[in-house]
């Protein structure tokens, strides 16, 4: 179980910071985009009941805002 939260908690802190990182310049790709948007739903209807999953979730609502802002 510890080993579940240790990768969690450093799941999290590495897309927290990476996302921070990837904001501080604009990253607009259409293709992106629309690639990671689409693939935020289709998890999200697929997706499992674990934290492990809503943390990749995230990641890709995160990257999907990345790079859908101009």
């Amino acid at each position: 179980m510890n080993k579940i939260v240790y990768v969690l908690l450093l799941s999290v802190t590495t897309l927290v910071f990476a996302s921070s990182e990837l904001r501080k310049e604009s990253k607009y790709s259409a293709s992106l985009c629309k690639m990671f948007t689409e693939k935020a739903l289709k998890y999200e209807k697929n997706m499992r009941k674990d934290e492990y999953a809503k943390v990749t979730l995230e990641s890709y609502k995160n990257r999907a805002k990345i790079y859908c802002t101009k």
